[in-house]
């Protein structure tokens, strides 16, 4: 269950998004449109994976970002920036493809064990607020005859997986496709 609160954020995530894009050699910079949003849970509870999908110009990217509540001691962790949170205070926003905890869901979810997080809204104060769909449906697609690798297979090397930082064409014989209002692309496969 991924827990969300209605609180200020600073800054934005389309300003991370944009942050993100413009800092990083293949990103680029130009009108950013959102098209949404998926969420993976982290089994320890502790860090928020959230993958976002946005557009620029004619290039559609997929951006997955944690949000953590101490720096990453990893050096090859570039950090992205830190957001002020109005409930839970400073966050240090990372690239989710340099983070080992997001990766880690991607092989859980083409492994088949890990489905995208439900999303439960709690109120600044903690009360809960309810729920809501995210706005990005994750389906595990495998080609007839054959077989989602394990997690073990994926986690040690033995099978290799990409994840998608554009949506252009990755394909695999497993895969994790995203669709949104308006498209549906590969996100992961293997």
């Amino acid at each position: 269950m991924a827990i969300i609160y209605k609180a200020e954020l600073s800054p934005t995530k389309p300003e991370v998004l944009r942050e993100l894009l413009t800092s990083r050699p293949w990103g680029e910079d130009g009108e950013l449109q959102v098209l949404g949003a998926y969420r993976f849970d982290d089994p320890s509870g502790e860090v928020g994976v959230e993958c976002h999908l946005v557009r620029v110009g004619e290039s559609i990217y997929h951006l997955p970002l944690t949000y953590r509540g101490a720096p990453l001691e990893d050096p090859a962790a570039q950090l992205v920036t830190t957001m002020d949170h109005s409930v839970l205070g400073t966050r240090y926003v990372y690239d989710g493809l340099e983070d080992e905890l997001a990766i880690e869901c991607f092989a859980r979810a083409l492994a088949g064990e890990q489905q995208q997080g439900v999303q439960e809204i709690f109120a600044p104060d903690g009360t809960p607020a309810g729920t809501r769909p995210q706005s990005v449906e994750l389906t595990l697609e495998v080609d007839e005859g054959e077989v989602a690798p394990t997690l073990e297979e994926l986690l040690d090397g033995d099978e290799t997986f990409t994840i998608a930082r554009t949506i252009d064409g990755l394909d695999g014989a497993v895969r994790l496709v995203a669709a949104w209002d308006g498209g549906r692309g590969v996100v992961a496969a293997c």
